[in-house]
């Protein structure tokens, strides 16, 4: 009798190993810019904690979204802190979104 490995534990060549992180990034993403879900308070904490990994690892993208959100939505200071600081690193890196946050927060 042969046992077969189960497909999911298989690893693709075809796909990326990267495909996880960009799989919550585009979700939380599309999360935030759908108008019906995006207004949502567990929605936004979900696309919150979806880009929370990526932006760590450095995606501007992420970066930017999250900090965005964080100014935005979070009351307590320590994370209003921790969403400029997200801004500024995305706004070095160039992302427009994040420099045009960053100049209406410090204006």
């Amino acid at each position: 009798m042969k046992f077969r490995t189960p497909t999911s534990s298989v690893t693709r060549p075809d796909t990326p190993p990267q495909a996880p992180k960009r799989f919550s990034l585009r979700v939380a993403i599309w999360l935030l810019d759908n108008p019906r879900l995006s207004t949502k308070p567990s929605v936004k904490h979900v696309a919150g904690h979806l880009l929370k990994q990526p932006a760590r690892q450095g995606v501007v993208l992420a970066q930017s979204r999250l900090g965005q959100l964080m100014c935005r939505d979070c009351g307590s200071a320590r994370d209003q802190r921790i969403g400029h600081e997200l801004l500024r690193q995305a706004a070095r890196a160039g992302d427009r979104l994040a420099q045009q946050e960053l100049s209406k927060i410090e204006d």
